[in-house]
């Protein structure tokens, strides 16, 4: 078993990885006891539920109360931590607890999953990650269940406390609110602050990825110190969340946050941004939103979280990149600079090949949809863009949706996770490049 692990590439191992975790959490779902009518799951509906929580999406063709039982949720939940973190991190932190040695080849694939720049210091970064992870998902819990308790018991509050905490911090949008209304999400904690931050930075933090955590941890008010990554990273999270909860307070003020107080208008505001960069949960109707507001939350569901963390979407610095490439291009300048730095070369073209990647996916899928799903192409659009994005979010068509529309956006979520650049290299095997180089002939773009 060692030899042929041995002979997988890292990205090889990342991608048969949680394609494993997908298949056994499917068998566990499909169990009786997993269901509350007691009665076996099919394996296409078990297989979409466990993609979706082991790709922290949140897409579900139930409602997560109504249809699980205690032990199919735990399941759901613990395929969430482990899809959220990454199996190969919290692999080496249990290697280190049992004191095994960490060699090379798993320090490598380590480095590829949480998607470091350099590999040295890469044990004690996995440390950092589930020390931190403990620390924020445990004081998202004690908040959670301390605002719960006023509406159920202190047991409950505590279980519900620890599920929603863990599921916001890994982006993946579980819910266990619809005992009285299925699929209402958080809609009942609209105008609640301590409910919406508590759930709106634990997607933040969880969003912003492991190595800006170092960074910070290490250079803390230094903010010149920080690497360029790290500022990309923050600027840009901060202008998506406070642009995209401007732009929904200004399309929804007369539709879904009519009659709301203004503490109301801005918490869901700020929640519909801030959740759609990957999480997955809602305060209001996400079918009743404008289309403004509809293309908006796609906009921002495909560019999703940033590089090595729970989150999805092409990723933030993608998205930076090929902007400041393209304003290099229209202001006729040789290099790409930000933040008093040039960008690299590498940068621009795996930039490039994830945007046209994940554009191709979507087409297609929307395309396969479309000719089979009987439903608005913007509520397609919508969902297949979700998927991807490893969002979650839903217009409500999932429950409705045919066995090959499900299959379709099985393979976008585990695309979405395990990142489609990963995927598409995962085929390519060990086979080198031949370093030749054939002549060059100009073409006429654009």
């Amino acid at each position: 078993m060692k030899v042929m692990i041995r002979k997988l590439t890292q990205t090889q191992m990342i991608v048969i990885g949680y394609a494993l975790i997908i298949l056994i959490g499917s068998l566990f779902l499909m169990l009786p006891a997993a269901s509350r009518d007691g009665l076996a799951t099919s394996f296409p509906d078990a297989l979409f539920t466990a993609t979706s929580a082991s790709c922290v999406t949140g897409l579900v063709i139930a409602d997560t109360f109504n249809k699980w039982t205690m032990f199919g949720q735990c399941i759901i939940l613990a395929l969430i931590q482990i899809g959220g973190l990454g199996f190969m991190t919290i692999g080496v932190f249990f290697a280190i607890i049992l004191r095994r040695k960490i060699g090379l080849w798993m320090r490598g694939t380590l480095q590829e999953s949480v998607n470091i720049l350099q590999i040295g210091g890469i044990v004690r970064l996995a440390k950092k990650i589930m020390l931190g992870t403990l620390l924020f998902e445990g004081v998202g819990a004690a908040l959670l269940a301390f605002r719960f308790q006023e509406q159920m018991g202190w047991g409950k509050a505590v279980y519900y406390g620890i599920f929603h905490s863990i599921s916001a911090f890994c982006n993946a949008g579980f819910d266990l609110m619809g005992k009285d209304a299925p699929y209402a999400s958080f809609t009942g904690y609209y105008d609640d602050p301590l409910v919406n931050i508590v759930i709106m930075a634990l997607i933040i933090i969880g969003g912003i990825g492991f190595f800006v955590w170092n960074d910070v941890s290490a250079h803390r008010y230094h903010i010149s110190r920080y690497r360029l990554h790290t500022k990309i990273v923050l600027v840009t999270t901060a202008i998506l969340v406070i642009g995209g909860a401007a732009l929904l307070y200004l399309f929804e003020s007369q539709n879904t946050l009519e009659g709301m107080s203004t503490q109301g208008k801005v918490l869901s505001s700020l929640f519909g941004s801030v959740t759609a960069r990957t999480a997955g949960f809602n305060t209001v109707d996400t079918a009743a939103l404008t289309d403004n507001s509809k293309m908006l939350t796609i906009f921002l569901m495909f560019i999703g979280g940033s590089p090595g963390s729970t989150a999805g979407g092409i990723k933030t610095t993608t998205f930076v990149v090929l902007l400041v490439y393209v304003s290099a291009n229209l202001r006729n300048k040789t290099y790409c600079n930000i933040f008093g730095r040039r960008l690299d070369d590498g940068a621009i073209r795996k930039a490039s090949t994830v945007l046209c990647t994940n554009l191709f996916l979507v087409f297609m899928a929307v395309m396969i949809l479309a000719a089979i799903q009987p439903q608005p192409v913007m509520d397609i659009v919508f969902e297949v863009a979700s998927a991807i994005g490893t969002v979650g979010m839903s217009t409500g068509i999932t429950r409705d949706l045919t066995e090959v529309s499900k299959l379709v956006l099985v393979f976008l979520m585990y695309c979405g996770r395990v990142g489609s650049l990963t995927f598409a290299l995962s085929l390519r095997g060990h086979k080198a490049e031949v370093p030749v180089k054939v002549p060059v002939e100009p073409i006429t773009i654009g």
